[in-house]
């Protein structure tokens, strides 16, 4: 299997094929080129690892988030936790290392996202 098919069948597998099936459907001539640069490298060389788990995964990419303040992707990687195993205190866990280490206010930030989120999905089901 190529790193590109690994890609976006372990992009599958994390994100649900309604949010892929979207994204690829969202795709344009002029975006192709970066949707294959992460579906390669983000999803088929870094999430498709196996040295650590998807949950652990899931929460190192949510902590990153915040702590650099790349908000928007928060709430995608939120309903994404149900695929990956990380449970809400593990994401709540997460977040208050970015307290401690990144600061509060991008904690805060990510928390508030997490919960709208949160409610969300349990509103939707």
């Amino acid at each position: 299997m190529s790193r590109k098919e690994t890609g976006m069948a372990t992009r599958r597998a994390v994100l649900g094929d309604a949010h892929v099936d979207r994204a690829e459907a969202a795709k344009t001539e002029f975006d192709a080129p970066f949707q294959d640069l992460i579906t390669e490298s983000a999803w088929g060389t870094v999430w498709s690892d196996d040295t650590i788990s998807r949950r652990e995964r899931s929460m190192l990419t949510l902590a990153l988030l915040a702590a650099t303040g790349n908000f928007d992707e928060i709430p995608m990687h939120i309903r994404a936790t149900v695929n990956t195993g990380a449970s809400k205190d593990d994401v709540l866990q997460a977040f208050l290392h970015v307290a401690i280490y990144a600061g509060v206010p991008k904690a805060n930030h990510a928390i508030k996202l997490a919960k709208a989120t949160y409610a969300e999905m349990e509103a939707a089901s």
